[in-house]
């Protein structure tokens, strides 16, 4: 079974209406995780702390669904 990996990452956009970072070198990496609901509950933790800035938002990003067990490096590339 292929493993189910989820990154948890946020910081401030320049629009809230957007998913534009303002700094791309301030981004927060909160961690990566084994599964959605270990992901989910550090994405709610990091997401409560800023809920005062509007500006500021966290993601969860199914990195699983970036790779593709089927292909070779070579083919990914």
């Amino acid at each position: 079974m292929a493993q189910r990996l989820h990154l948890v990452f946020g910081g401030e956009l320049v629009d809230p209406s957007t998913t534009q970072f303002a700094d791309v070198e301030k981004i927060d990496i909160v961690g990566i995780f084994p599964n959605y609901e270990s992901a989910y509950a550090a994405w709610k933790s990091a997401a409560q702390r800023t809920v005062d800035d509007a500006h500021t938002r966290y993601f969860i990003a199914h990195l699983h669904r970036l790779r593709d067990e089927e292909m070779t490096p070579v083919d990914q590339a």
